[in-house]
């Protein structure tokens, strides 16, 4: 289980400069993309946008997308769904049990 990121990031440029070092995604190609982060209200979603795969091959499946909590900087992951699929997950997880 990956540690909490303290101290707890602030901004949106701060959660991607802590994922960077604990959150890396590689194209087909064995090349590191980019790295996107979402500010969201309970924390900050850190996603790779991969180019397609080259013709004729198909797009890895899998993967998954890093969530940093504002409140104490625990790292969750998620899957790799889309941006507002995956923050939908991230709350649903952090919702107090009834």
């Amino acid at each position: 289980m990956p540690e909490p990121v303290q101290p707890v990031p602030a901004t949106a440029e701060e959660a991607l400069a802590a994922a960077r070092s604990r959150f890396e995604v590689r194209d087909v190609e064995g090349h590191p993309a980019p790295l996107y982060v979402v500010d969201f209200d309970l924390g900050y979603l850190i996603h790779a946008v991969l180019p397609p795969p080259p013709p004729g091959t198909q797009a890895p499946l899998g993967g998954s997308h890093m969530v940093i909590s504002k409140s104490d900087g625990a790292v969750t992951y998620v899957p790799n769904f889309p941006p507002d699929s995956a923050i939908e997950l991230y709350r649903s997880m952090r919702r107090p049990q009834s």
